[in-house]
């Protein structure tokens, strides 16, 4: 018979791209998204899978799923700045009432779940790299403090559910992932860059540019999902690439790669804002035997070529399409 895995944020940049994974895999998949930053069109092309059902539901609310379920992946939260920063409730809600919930269903079912943590639990860290037995250095009050606790919440809950309930649990750390689908208006790093240059903007820096940033290409990402769901370890994994580079000289590349001559301007660094962010997969590569294969130039001309293509008039977000036929509530 095929697994059968939930998949929370289905219709976001991760969720998406996780659903496209375990149906080449040969899974039934079950995507569920409240969609209030997630986007239909990510997912439209498997509303005619027979093995992919859609449920538009918030998590934050009590979850029910008929029969049998094999896995749980845990993706639903708003993931940038101006999302979190726009709904803090939300995003506090998903990650602990939500997570409460699916810990629930995973206990119920007798599944695996896999939690999708952050780098940012890590904060503005004092040791670097990060390893995932650093503890981090976070502002619980500050404007970020409420996708940083909310997450931070989330591996406490998950570790108890396993500890307590002896549910089997996975936690992935990401850090920076980039690639088709993701939101040119969400606010991160990437998207801001392409966006600006797509625009004829010039490229905001926020402070001097010397803070770094470790992207990694959402591929290679997936893979260490897919590694780390199939693995024995319930303890957190880091799933990044480590190659660092500091936004300044990130902007440099941007210009050289959408082939534009703009400016890049400076503006005040944001409350809280990491001044440096680089993976340590010293677990990864020995537990999941991952590392990331893309490198920076081959997944940053495919995450352009996808944004130049986009329709000019919206630069991603389409409300025009009717896929109420497709949804289950």
């Amino acid at each position: 018979m095929k697994k059968r895995i939930l998949i929370t944020g289905a219709a976001g940049f991760l969720g998406s791209h996780l659903c496209d994974r375990y149906i080449a895999e040969g899974y039934e998949v079950l995507g569920m998204d409240n969609l209030i930053t997630g986007d239909l069109n990510n997912i439209e092309h498997l509303f005619k899978d027979s093995n992919f059902e859609f449920y538009h539901h918030d998590v934050s609310k009590f979850v029910h799923v008929s029969g049998d379920l094999d896995y749980i992946l845990h993706f639903a939260s708003p993931a940038s700045p101006i999302d979190y920063l726009k709904i803090p409730i939300q995003t506090l809600k998903v990650g602990s009432l939500g997570t409460h919930n699916l810990l629930g269903l995973a206990k119920e079912k007798n599944a695996r779940i896999l939690i999708a943590s952050t780098s940012e639990v890590y904060g503005d860290p004092l040791v670097h790299p990060q390893t995932e037995d650093y503890y981090g250095n976070v502002n619980t009050i500050g404007p970020r403090g409420v996708y940083d606790e909310a997450k931070r919440f989330q591996e406490s809950i998950t570790m108890a559910y396993h500890r307590f309930h002896g549910v089997e649990t996975r936690i992935a750390r990401i850090f920076n992932t980039y690639g088709p689908r993701m939101r040119l208006n969400d606010g991160r790093v990437i998207p801001a860059f392409m966006g600006q240059a797509l625009r004829g903007e010039d490229l905001t820096v926020f402070g001097d540019g010397s803070q770094t940033r470790s992207f990694c290409y959402v591929e290679d990402e997936i893979e260490g999902f897919f590694k780390l769901l199939q693995s024995d370890y319930s303890l957190p994994v880091n799933i990044g690439n480590p190659n660092e580079i500091t936004i300044l000289d990130f902007a440099k590349e941007i210009i050289k790669l959408t082939g534009t001559d703009q400016k890049i301007i400076f503006k005040p660094l944001p409350v809280d804002d990491p001044l440096q962010r680089q993976p340590d997969i010293s677990k990864a590569k020995k537990i999941l035997q991952w590392e990331p294969k893309i490198n920076r130039e081959i997944g940053m001309k495919k995450t352009f070529e996808y944004f130049k293509n986009l329709p000019p008039d919206q630069f991603l977000k389409s409300e025009h399409k009717d896929f109420s036929k497709h949804i289950r509530k």
